[in-house]
């Protein structure tokens, strides 16, 4: 009795496993095997941040049938655009330039929107925030440093676009940023390469390779001819006419939560605000960081997971301001550290915006800090600015009209990972199990470059040889 006992035990056990998995597999794959639930396509992209809604549109333009899972309710990743309520101007919160190159230049003109030239300012007030005291600042000479740099970065071509390292690589791209500025006497461009360079973290630690990747050749050349923006500052119009023309092929608010990747093609099952959809395409185009934790619900194989368990990243913030008695534009400077550059976590900049008693402040980290903590700081550090401005004499309290933390930023490897071909065992992924990638982890922090980056892999996706 007893043993016939333990035996129906197991055998119920094993019907409620089994009716278990059979009932989450009626809301899985198989339940949404047909009906206006299954969207077919050729391509299933995810995100549509920069990489994803150029990658989306060339597509379309290619007669490719295309679908886009984001999960905000907007395109654009961090191309982001405040508008004052009062007056309804405009102003850019998070990509503020493009580089004046055909391939952006094209784009913008397909969707009719007017581009106008922005220079790089570099007459910025130098500033502790710790303290609110000015720190002695006197500009030098930069022209040697810039040839310099330049000489240093026509050595190694192969970084122009993507990470197609030799092997070995090159022990100079390994060394801190700093042992390389200081052999090559870079001190009168630090201040400019910090600026251009924020979201990369600490910059005189990390490898001299992301220096040299964020702070390129096109950089140099876009400095002396200038940046490109919109005319009517509202970047986010080119996202905004890219989701709309896109239409139904773009899910807004919606998530992955379970991929299939071993077949033919590929199978994406999507958490929707209008429910489950399930995907089916030939390809997979993953366009967002691809960390462990954006991955969550993706079939990863150990070569891709042993790939991205080594990615490390930085954090970076912006906000808008609203208040009276700003400089119009500081940099956060230490006087008893290396070129004035401020230690992390901290701003980078205040600088006043195109509407009136509006600031734009950056905030950057080697690490993810909490949001609280980076607006706790950024209100204490420029009311202290506030005070320096206004002589104490009074002032509008800040508000803080815009907030956006643009987490994970930068993912990297570390320096032996570099040395070890990761980055060719990254670039390898290409085509594995259906799934391409692109993004500023496959090219840098530069949606310009991203752009270029991005055709040379559309080509790729569907080539049938």
């Amino acid at each position: 009795m007893a043993r016939f006992f333990r035996s129906s035990l197991l055998l119920t056990s094993f019907s409620a496993v089994l009716l278990a998995f059979t009932s989450w597999n009626t809301f899985g794959v198989s339940a949404l095997s047909s009906g206006e639930d299954v969207i077919e396509r050729d391509l299933c992209i995810i995100g549509g941040g920069s990489a994803g809604t150029y990658s989306a549109i060339r597509m379309r333009d290619q007669g490719k049938s295309v679908v886009v899972v984001e999960k905000k309710g907007r395109m654009g990743g961090h191309t982001e655009t405040f508008t004052d309520p009062a007056t309804g101007l405009t102003t850019d919160a998070g990509v503020i330039v493009f580089h004046n190159l055909t391939i952006a230049t094209d784009y913008f003109a397909r969707f009719n929107i007017p581009l106008t030239t922005r220079n790089v300012s570099m007459n910025a007030q130098y500033i502790d925030l710790r303290t609110g005291e000015s720190v002695p600042y006197t500009p030098q000479d930069p022209t040697e440093a810039f040839a310099a740099y330049a000489a240093q970065l026509a050595k190694y071509p192969f970084l122009d676009t993507g990470f197609n390292l030799p092997d070995p690589v090159p022990e100079e791209l390994l060394i801190p940023f700093r042992d390389f500025a200081a052999k090559y006497n870079l001190g009168p461009i630090m201040g400019t390469i910090w600026s251009i360079s924020q979201g990369i973290g600490d910059l005189l630690s990390q490898p001299t390779l992301y220096v040299m990747k964020v702070f390129g050749k096109d950089i140099l050349r876009s400095i002396q001819v200038g940046f490109l923006t919109t005319k009517n500052h509202d970047n986010s119009e080119l996202y905004e006419k890219a989701t709309a023309e896109l239409g139904d092929d773009v899910l807004l608010n919606s998530h992955v939560i379970y991929t299939s990747r071993e077949g033919a093609g590929v199978e994406v099952e999507v958490e929707t605000p209008l429910g489950r959809k399930l995907i089916r395409a030939k390809k997979l185009l993953i366009a967002i960081p691809p960390k462990i934790e954006n991955l969550q619900g993706f079939d990863l194989d150990e070569t891709e997971r042993e790939i991205f368990e080594q990615f490390s990243n930085n954090a970076y913030y912006t906000l808008v301001l609203k208040g009276s008695n700003i400089p119009p534009a500081v940099n956060n400077a230490r006087a008893d550290l290396p070129y004035l550059l401020p230690k992390l976590p901290d701003v980078y900049t205040v600088e006043k915006s195109e509407i009136p008693n509006y600031y734009h402040v950056k905030y950057g980290s080697p690490y993810e800090v909490s949001d609280e903590q980076v607006k706790q700081t950024v209100l204490t550090e420029v009311a202290r600015l506030q005070d320096l401005e206004s002589q104490h004499k009074g002032h509008d309290e800040l508000e803080i009209a815009f907030y956006s933390n643009h987490s994970p930023t930068f993912l990297a490897f570390s320096p032996s990972a570099i040395a070890d071909g990761f980055y060719d065992r990254l670039n390898g992924l290409q085509g594995h199990l259906n799934t391409f990638y692109t993004g500023a982890t496959f090219e840098t922090l530069d949606s310009t470059l991203i752009w270029r980056f991005t055709e040379t892999i559309l080509p790729r996706i569907f080539d049938e040889r």
